[in-house]
């Protein structure tokens, strides 16, 4: 974490909090030395996407497996709220059948609800645990718990709501009415547009693709840097009864404000996303 011999610098504490636990084929620790290495892995994103994306479903699937007619559990009914919200903005927006969208929208926001709430454990939680796990000689190596503080994730969520939205064209307006609308809108039909129609109709889909990942990993990566931010405000405090207790009141009350406020972060966030895929899958419905 920082060189031997003393304690790390702000920027080394951030830099620190800040990598990935990297892997490449052959499962060997490695650093991603370019903008884009496909050989490499971050291993804490897929192993917490993917625990959290069956935690969704097993708890989606036990609710609708102890379903019944009478008055439901607050459990229940808490997910009943939400897929009757889901499906609400479902009906608004696809007009077509909804039998896999609507359920597609409903995983994709409480998956991503789950994965952004992580975002609410303590930044040195992995620290703390480690100086427990020590007595057993047991060791976990740093990790990020936030999958969607990931660029890699939430592009790679992006880029599979982009190939629903190619499939869903082709699925509607059958491959003939998909590619003339490539070629005729916005411009029209005339044959000396269409080369103008295709690289606007090309970039407009790349461009919904790139921000929706964009969007969603901006405001949670900089809410880890503000968390990260506010756990080096509390190391301020040197355990004496002098001025430098304000950094340790400073880090409780601006941990507890932005943890409170974070919450409508995850839930936003998660909801925007949802949104936007819904929205984009409709568009895929709608005829030019």
């Amino acid at each position: 974490m920082a060189a031997e011999g003393h304690a790390p610098t702000s920027g080394e504490y951030i830099t620190h909090h800040l990598q990935h636990w990297q892997k490449n084929f052959a499962f060997e620790d490695v650093k991603q030395t370019g903008i884009v290495d496909f050989s490499v892995f971050n291993f804490d994103s897929l192993i917490y996407s993917t625990v959290l994306g069956l935690l969704a479903v097993f708890l989606l699937w036990r609710v609708a497996r102890k379903a019944h007619a009478g008055v439901p559990g607050r459990f229940q009914a808490f997910v009943e709220m939400i897929v009757e919200m889901v499906d609400d903005q479902a009906k608004g927006i696809i007009h077509g059948d909804r039998s896999w969208i609507a359920p597609l929208a409903l995983m994709v926001f409480c998956w991503i609800t789950m994965m952004n709430a992580i975002d609410l454990i303590p930044v040195d939680w992995v620290t703390g645990l480690n100086n427990v796990l020590g007595i057993f000689h047991v060791h976990l190596p740093h990790h990020r718990a936030v999958a969607t503080a990931d660029l890699n994730g939430t592009l790679g969520m992006s880029c599979s709501v982009l190939v629903l939205m190619i499939y869903y064209s082709f699925k509607i307006k059958g491959a003939g009415g998909f590619m003339h609308e490539l070629f005729s809108a916005p411009f029209g039909a005339k044959w000396y547009l269409a080369p103008f129609n295709l690289i606007l109709n090309i970039i407009e889909f790349l461009a919904k693709a790139v921000s929706l990942g964009m969007r969603l990993f901006g405001n949670m990566y900089a809410g880890e840097l503000v968390f990260l931010l506010i756990a080096l405000l509390g190391s301020i405090w040197t355990f004496s009864a002098d001025l430098s207790a304000l950094g340790f009141i400073g880090h409780v009350v601006a941990g507890t404000v932005w943890a409170i406020f974070h919450i409508l972060i995850v839930l936003l966030q998660a909801f925007i996303f949802m949104m936007l895929t819904l929205v984009y899958i409709g568009q895929a419905h709608d005829h030019h």
